[in-house]
């Protein structure tokens, strides 16, 4: 009797948190990349493999769509030795700057965010802590959202020191040609429910 009690008293709060949650998924469209520049030319290094985890509530799309909040959780995670910078001398750079042997992610979690309807769909401020080559920092990230056909398309940039995550920028040529240590994190997810 006290086993079939204790499977009904851990599944009844299970079931009833997967009633009233909703995972949101990160359609392939989706895009994240890094944009930089260095004392020869501007670069660019797109995230090859990111991983979002978004709950929302029932209708979260639509709640968000009017200004709502209707997202509960966010976890965006980049796989770092996957960014891809299109030169392969510039990804070696890129992986040593960002101490990817120790570090393999970067990692978004969202603690809280602010939303508000406009003219052409919703504005906003993530706010949360972003871990990158071992440190960890709050930061607070302007986005944009709009309703697309049932979908939440999410845009906006950020711009990130990398010295404030005892990052080193990336010289070559014996310091001739030097990474600027500001970069800026751009990012266009598509979810769907």
């Amino acid at each position: 009797k006290t086993l079939p009690t204790l499977a009904l008293t851990v599944a009844l709060p299970l079931v009833a948190w997967t009633s009233i949650q909703e995972l949101l998924t990160l359609q392939p469209e989706s895009k994240l990349w890094v944009d930089g520049t260095s004392t020869v030319r501007s670069w660019t290094c797109k995230a090859g493999d990111v991983d979002a985890v978004v709950e929302a509530a029932p209708n979260g799309i639509a709640q968000v769509v009017s200004g709502e909040k209707g997202v509960k959780t966010v976890r965006v995670r980049v796989q770092s030795e996957k960014l891809d910078c299109g030169n392969g001398t510039m990804n070696e750079h890129m992986r040593k700057a960002l101490k990817v042997d120790n570090n393999k992610v970067i990692d978004f979690k969202l603690s809280d965010y602010q939303v508000s309807k406009g003219g052409d769909g919703v504005t906003g401020t993530l706010n949360g802590t972003l871990q990158l080559g071992g440190v960890t920092k709050t930061i607070a990230i302007p986005a944009t959202g709009k309703g697309e056909g049932g979908a939440l398309r999410v845009t906006g940039s950020y711009p990130l020191n990398m010295k404030d995550y005892d990052l080193k920028p990336p010289t070559l040529m014996f310091g001739r040609i030097k990474v600027g240590e500001t970069v800026t994190v751009k990012f266009d997810l598509l979810l769907k429910s």
